[in-house]
């Protein structure tokens, strides 16, 4: 399939680990496992192993071929077993025969799967870790640095970037420890044979399915799980979660760069954000990455909860769905992940205009500081009444809302100018700003 966009949504580590050349050599690993299994349970000599390991390189077979074969067989085992055999049978034809050992074609699809995620999904979790590193940065560097929280796409009440970042730290490290998890629960062995019995392995099918295990390092579950595709879905729904955590951290930086705001913006580079014909453009493309993965991800992970309906013993249909949309999520959420650890580590960040911002209502950003204090003098309701007219007041008459304040009788009888002019510090009114932001920092030694 054309991969023209691959570098722009993807990460080139990641799409070795999910390659075509990655995915039948994975299968072809687990084959040669297979057969060091059987010979180290005295299932198959120890003279047919040199032939079986010559045969499991990738690069042997004929992708093209293989994928006309696959069309007609069904599945991309079947003909890679045949090509596989053939080439044992050519060095030694007695070797052929301990070839796919009392294994059926998804235990070599879904085992070689597993042992791509195991490879890949540890890469995406780097970037997170690299994001939330750079986040916490940010978090340490500005717990004091005031900015215009902002709610509904309004401002409301002033924050800390600091708070900001600690916030994009602490669920950047929750959807890492999520991916971790569900990781290790879906890293486990496929092998159950025909129907999930191992039955043409007589009595020998569980323990030669606890040495295949031992040698890819994969634990053995207690049954095989052809039908039962919880595990990878739950990884898969752990990295939806993770493509939408960061399209949530893409979107503010996204609205930070935006030239009326200007706070904080991708670190500029002569080959990233240009326009084909505006030559001041300054285009959040690592955002873009982000906000692209987080209308992608939604439906692959739909289809991966769709598909798990299977039927009995083997699915039809829901597990063919999985072949491309899984790895397909991973790669966008790879995209994604190391998009926004780029974009979060070269960050730019301007004080001095999330102040200026903060100046830009007139002091309106603080009218919650000053029906608090004069709340505790006069009561709430009154005090919040009198400082919502005096709102209305300096956005009618494009007065600052001190000025208004100060010349409301009822209100200067409360507070002095000098009050007044506290209440109007920014600085003043950031509640638990930095003690949120040391919480958090407290436990960025666990992250990742």
């Amino acid at each position: 399939m054309p991969r023209l966009h691959a570098r722009l949504f993807g990460d080139p580590a990641v799409d070795d680990a999910l390659s075509d050349d990655a995915r039948l050599q994975a299968m072809l690993d687990v084959e040669l496992a297979l057969a060091e299994a059987a010979f180290e349970l005295g299932l198959a000599p120890e003279a047919a192993l040199p032939a079986i390991r010559a045969a499991a390189k990738a690069s042997l077979y004929d992708h093209v071929v293989l994928a006309d074969e696959a069309a007609k067989a069904g599945n991309l085992a079947i003909p890679l077993v045949r090509m596989m055999t053939r080439k044992v049978a050519e060095t030694d034809a007695s070797a052929s025969d301990f070839v796919h050992l009392g294994a059926t074609s998804q235990d070599i699809i879904d085992t070689g799967l597993v042992l791509q995620l195991r490879r890949a999904v540890p890469l995406i979790m780097a970037h997170l870790d690299r994001a939330a590193t750079a986040a916490a940065d940010h978090a340490r560097r500005h717990a004091l640095t005031p900015m215009a929280g902002r709610t509904w796409m309004q401002q409301a009440v002033p924050i800390t970037f600091g708070l900001k970042a600690a916030g994009w730290f602490e669920a950047l490290s929750r959807v890492n420890a999520r991916i971790a998890a569900d990781l290790v629960a879906a890293a486990v062995l496929q092998f159950g044979g025909a129907s999930g019995t191992l039955a043409s392995l007589g009595g020998d099918g569980v323990e030669l399915a606890e040495a295949l295990g031992r040698r890819l390092g994969l634990p053995v579950p207690d049954l095989p799980w052809h039908a039962h595709r919880d595990r990878l879905v739950a990884l898969g729904a752990s990295l939806g979660i993770a493509a939408g955590t960061l399209g949530k951290l893409a979107r503010d930086l996204a609205l930070l760069g935006q030239t009326e705001i200007g706070e904080a913006y991708e670190a500029p580079t002569s080959d990233r954000g240009g326009s084909s014909t505006m030559p001041h453009k300054r285009n959040p493309v690592l955002a873009s990455v982000a906000l692209a993965a987080a209308e992608r991800a939604p439906g692959l992970v739909a289809t991966l909860l769709g598909a798990m309906g299977q039927e009995h013993e083997r699915g039809l249909g829901g597990w063919q769905a999985e072949w491309e949309t899984l790895p397909e999520l991973v790669r966008v959420v790879a995209g994604s992940a190391r998009s926004m650890a780029d974009a979060l580590s070269g960050l730019v960040v301007d004080p001095e205009r999330m102040r200026a911002n903060l100046q830009a209502t007139g002091g309106l950003v603080l009218a919650e500081a000053v029906s608090a204090t004069l709340g505790s003098r006069i009561g709430k309701a009154r005090a919040h009444g009198l400082v919502e007219a005096a709102c209305r007041r300096a956005i009618e008459e494009r007065r600052p809302l001190a000025s208004v304040l100060a010349a409301e009788a009822e209100i200067s009888r409360y507070l002095s100018a000098d009050e007044i002019e506290f209440l109007m510090m920014p600085d003043s009114y950031l509640g638990a700003s930095a003690e949120f932001v040391d919480r958090v920092l407290s436990k960025e030694t666990g992250n990742g």
